[in-house]
């Protein structure tokens, strides 16, 4: 064997990980020179690469918007805008460790290999280069992206964004950030029921098949999934309560739309509730140095569960609590109803809490509607210890729309207060055992 056939058969000091095709990845050149995309375009095509191109920044931009890239090959000097002020604009939304960005220009200066990466660039590119040169740094960047992609299916990329680190690598015990959020808490209801009939595998199945419904929508409201729980889910809206309420709407009408097809096959349908409530919270990494892990903590994530906790006593899909409620901008796009003030366990002072009905079947969100003036003066002669005229409102309510649960909890509550008095210092709080 030759040295020259010795050195053929050398591996790729740059390898792709095993499970990834060239073609899987999709790169965006951004050039305003037609040459230097030809010869960009070229050199892509050798690595089997599938590629879409810009010629300007506000194009890249564009195509950003409209479709997922896995690395962008940036030109420096364009017409309008700058690499630079493009990728500027693309680190408002994705870190380094997300969408990797190679500089490709002339301006080789020290000074000029500053300012790229201070941009936000993860790499800077020299004219001319070898198509080797480019391929090799360009499976560098594409072999990290894998890593840092499978380590965000563990910890979410938002809590490197709110830590303000760029990677997984920059990561310490104890990195903390304080911040407010609307929490939202789902879990399956009689999932305990339901599991003893399935056998392990088919529980793993079931949980899944109801996780792979609702964590993609809780994207789609810009929220992120913080854990799941056996078969609960706890995610996070950083931006608005609306989009918390929002992705909860969503998530019922999703699985209203799912459960139809199992209910064809005969099989049990995804039932949840939902618990939304708005506070501050510390979100960092905790554990010790060979073993840490992000995680949230705040009285305000207990207070979420316990509400979450309170759909099934109500008979709500969605409770939310008073403080989440008021800071919606357009709380009459929504159709609520009060259900109560409540004393859970570990909180010393009563919570408002509030249905959120827009989620449920039209034919319930009419029945709602159109018993709602009964329902809210039967609230009013309740909390004013007028059981008997609340009796009356609540079974109007009841004659329209049997399965009212919450109408039913207080005709009961009424009658009960009606045969046995009123304690001293009742004040209308409900005190109920919640998880």
């Amino acid at each position: 064997m030759t040295s020259s056939d010795s050195h053929d058969q050398r591996p790729s000091p740059f390898p792709l990980l095993p499970s990834a095709q060239n073609g899987a990845f999709h790169i965006l050149i951004v050039d305003d020179e037609p040459v230097n995309q030809q010869v960009l375009a070229n050199h892509l095509t050798l690595g089997k690469y599938r590629f879409s191109q810009a010629y300007n920044g506000e194009e890249a931009l564009r195509a950003m918007d409209k479709t997922k890239f896995d690395l962008i090959l940036l030109d420096v000097m364009m017409p309008k805008m700058s690499g630079y002020e493009v990728c500027q604009r693309l680190r408002q939304k994705y870190l380094p460790a997300e969408l990797p960005v190679i500089m490709v220009t002339a301006k080789d200066q020290v000074q000029d290999l500053i300012e790229g990466l201070s941009s936000g660039a993860n790499d800077y590119l020299a004219k001319p280069f070898s198509k080797d040169e480019l391929l090799a740094r360009i499976k560098t960047h594409l072999n990290l992206l894998k890593i840092n992609t499978a380590f965000g299916r563990f910890v979410p990329r938002e809590f490197l964004r709110y830590l303000e680190k760029e990677s997984a690598v920059d990561v310490k015990l104890g990195d903390h950030t304080q911040m407010e959020v609307t929490i939202f808490v789902s879990d399956i209801r009689g999932f305990t029921t339901i599991s003893e009939k399935m056998t392990p595998a088919e529980n793993f199945a079931f949980i899944n098949e109801y996780f792979s419904i609702a964590s993609p929508t809780v994207r789609e409201y810009h929220g992120f999934v913080d854990r799941y729980t056996g078969d609960a889910i706890m995610a996070l809206f950083p931006r608005s309560a609306e989009d918390a309420v929002n992705n909860s709407i969503a998530t019922l009408r999703l699985l209203a739309t799912h459960n139809e097809g199992r209910r064809v096959k005969g099989e049990t349908a995804i039932q949840i509730g939902v618990g939304l409530h708005t506070g501050s919270l510390m979100l960092g990494i905790v554990g010790e140095q060979e073993r840490m892990q992000g995680d949230i903590f705040s009285d305000a994530v207990n207070l979420t569960n316990r509400i979450e906790g309170l759909c099934k006593f109500y008979g709500a899909s969605i409770v939310v609590s008073e403080i989440t409620l008021n800071k919606l901008a357009n709380r009459g796009d929504y159709h609520t109803r009060f259900l109560g003030k409540v004393q859970v366990k570990g909180k010393d002072v009563p919570i408002s809490l509030f249905e959120v009905y827009n989620g449920d079947a039209e034919a319930i969100i009419e029945l709602k509607l159109k018993t709602k003036a009964d329902f809210e003066e039967g609230l009013h002669y309740y909390f004013a210890k007028d059981f008997a005229e609340a009796s009356v409102c609540f079974k109007n309510v009841l004659k329209a729309n049997a399965e009212d649960k919450t109408a039913r909890l207080y005709l009961t509550r009424s009658a009960q207060f009606m045969v046995q008095g009123v304690p001293e210092e009742w004040e209308g709080v409900e005190v109920v055992e919640s998880k």
